[in-house]
């Protein structure tokens, strides 16, 4: 009778260790296959309106080891995202700020309009 039960414990645990194994989860990894615009799309414009200057004045791998390590999902999603920041600043320059402002001819105001206005009366 001791044999049936110390059998029957043994299979028990084999049952418990098959059970445990066999259903271990595989990862997936949810950004697989995503473009670096995407990417930034799904988990940047939370906090982030555009891309434009993340990655200005920061090196690529300073950029990279920052992403990786605070909020991409791996490696190769962080290289990605890093170089995306980093194109976008470098393809994407702004005019110059001579060009952005625009003329007075264009705005229709004076140099006049610049000064300050004159203070309320009887107050």
């Amino acid at each position: 009778m001791t044999s049936l039960r110390e059998l029957g414990r043994a299979l028990a645990a084999l049952g418990i260790i098959a059970v445990l194994t066999g259903t271990a989860a595989n990862a997936q990894n949810l950004d697989q296959g995503k473009s670096a615009a995407k990417l930034f799309a799904d988990g940047c414009t939370t906090c982030h309106r555009s891309p434009r200057g993340l990655a200005k004045g920061r090196f690529k791998l300073t950029l990279y080891l920052f992403l990786k390590d605070h909020y991409a999902s791996s490696a190769d999603t962080a290289s990605a995202l890093a170089s995306y920041l980093g194109s976008v600043d470098s393809n994407q320059r702004g005019p110059s700020r001579a060009a952005a402002k625009p003329s007075r001819s264009a705005t229709g105001t004076s140099h006049s309009s610049l000064r300050p206005p004159m203070p309320v009366q009887g107050r």
